[in-house]
């Protein structure tokens, strides 16, 4: 049935019409075609269904061949002067008088067939004429999209600002998809700024300020453009498709996003046209040929990045207020990292980087559901293979720009055991980066010491012995003696006081 349903939708997309001086083969015929779901149109006077057919398109004509005021060749012959793409399906009651073949040939008709009571032919024949009339709806998308990139690509190779350059790729890819909505994400790769700076431009819905496009973000569509620039490989959503733009070395450089429902058919045309994109955008940036001020091009920046931030803040409060359990956890995760970083004498930036992965380490649980996060008891096998997957779904999150690129890694593999078993990727030992193994001690630490719902915290004593016990199965022997060392200080022992007697949630 659903299949049935599915075909009748299928022919709703093809109109056809029937002229023939016999209401009743009029009849039988709409009648047969109109329960498969064909959209068809009956006319008894030839003359009338050529005014008809020179008002609006149809993609298949059936055709009595012996009719008054003129038989089926000659209105063949007037439809051919003004539609030479009709598809013509030709009938006749009398064999020995059809039209001889070179005539058909002529005429362009397509095929032919005798009436009879039965229509098991005519069907058959109907059928094949919309497959052919699909295929050549194919042929003319792709040789109307390849004539459509042929005629971009000078234009997008031309010396001007960048932002004119995206403006017109965009422009240029929505007639592709019948769209009227996209946007672009593109990694800055001028010389006039650092390579880790990203350019928005958006057409249609999206051609709004960079502060009001990072609100229209959701984080399904901030994973998806995490995954289509990791894998790198084009993500088909249910209301558009993302094209990661991949340059010479195979690395995406950026993310076209085009909201339509028409794709799949026009996939090929995609990655022809985003290769096209991708070159011309790369070959810009490479030979200097971008006229934008550089403070513009900073504020554009700093506007971007304040805006993502907020976006991803909003969502790690959004999971902090899913759990009154945890709230505040991210916060001194990223304190207590911080603490051992420094031991360890990293840079100013490698430190920013490390709080801003102990920020963000879980932003992942904003797609896992309330009923498993909130669960009392223990996991069961289900629930703890999707909680498994918040380290890669916050990696996908912070993927969607490049700015976060070296947080990925530290919120991706901030639950690898040293002992290779953890998860997502099973890593061990020093193959877990740094920053990664340090927030795994330091969210150990911070979960042991805070109730949780099926639990009531340990003492500072019963913690300090949990990673004693782990370290160097579980956790970093190294990270996890530095940070014990650290305990021992009088202000870090404090601060850590200080959120034991908050850690505590009175219970009903």
């Amino acid at each position: 049935m659903r299949k049935n349903k599915l075909q009748e939708e299928i022919n709703e997309a093809y109109r056809l019409m029937i002229i023939d001086d016999d209401e009743g083969i009029i009849d039988s015929v709409s009648a047969l075609l109109g329960r498969m779901g064909y959209v068809i149109d009956g006319y008894l006077n030839p003359v009338d269904g050529l005014e008809q057919l020179k008002k609006e398109h149809y993609d298949l004509l059936i055709l009595d061949y012996f009719m008054l005021p003129m038989h089926g060749d000659e209105v063949v012959e007037n439809i051919r002067s003004f539609d030479r793409e009709l598809y013509i399906l030709l009938l006749t009651g009398y064999k020995d008088l059809a039209p001889p073949i070179e005539t058909i040939k002529m005429l362009d008709i397509q095929a032919y067939c005798e009436k009879s009571e039965r229509l098991d032919q005519l069907l058959l024949l109907v059928e094949s004429g919309i497959k052919s009339i699909s295929q050549m709806r194919t042929i003319k998308k792709f040789r109307d999209g390849l004539n459509n990139i042929l005629g971009a690509v000078p234009k997008i190779y031309q010396l001007q600002p960048i932002g004119n350059i995206l403006e017109e790729i965009l422009e240029r890819i929505l007639p592709l998809l019948n769209s009227e909505d996209a946007f672009i994400l593109v990694d800055n790769l001028a010389e006039v700024a650092s390579a880790d700076k990203s350019i928005f431009r958006g057409i249609g819905m999206y051609d709004v300020e960079v502060q009001d496009f990072m609100n229209m973000l959701d984080p399904k569509l901030m994973e998806a453009i995490g995954t289509a620039r990791t894998k790198p490989e084009i993500i088909i959503l249910k209301d558009g498709v993302i094209l990661p733009l991949i340059n010479e070395m195979r690395k995406a450089i950026g993310v076209i996003y085009v909201s339509s429902r028409d794709v799949e058919e026009g996939i090929e045309l995609l990655e022809i046209y985003a290769g096209q994109a991708a070159s011309s955008i790369n070959n810009a940036f490479l030979h200097s040929l971008v006229n934008v001020k550089n403070e513009e091009l900073n504020r554009t920046y700093a506007q971007l990045k304040t805006r993502y931030m907020d976006t991803i803040e909003a969502l790690r409060l959004a999971v902090d207020a899913k759990d009154v359990y945890t709230r505040g956890h991210s916060d001194r995760v990223a304190y207590f990292s911080s603490l051992i970083g420094k031991k360890y004498s990293l840079s100013d930036q490698e430190l920013e980087t490390l709080r801003i992965g102990g920020v963000f380490h879980d932003i992942g649980k904003i797609g896992t559901a309330d009923d498993i996060l909130l669960k009392t008891e223990k996991l069961d096998k289900a629930d703890f293979e999707e909680i498994k997957r918040h380290p890669m779904k916050g990696a996908l999150i912070l993927s969607a720009v490049s700015m976060f690129s070296d947080v990925v890694p530290i919120v991706r593999h901030h639950h690898e055991r040293i002992d290779g078993k953890g998860y997502p990727d099973g890593l061990k030992g020093d193959n877990i980066p740094l920053p990664a193994r340090i927030i795994a001690v330091a969210d150990a630490f911070d979960a042991m010491t805070s109730d949780r719902q099926y639990r009531l915290r340990l003492s500072l004593d019963e913690a300090i012995e949990q990673l004693q016990t782990g370290a160097g199965a579980q956790f970093d022997k190294g990270v996890v003696t530095t940070f014990l060392d650290l305990i021992k200080q009088e202000d870090v022992i404090k601060n850590i006081n200080q959120h034991l007697s908050e850690a505590s949630i009175p219970r009903e």
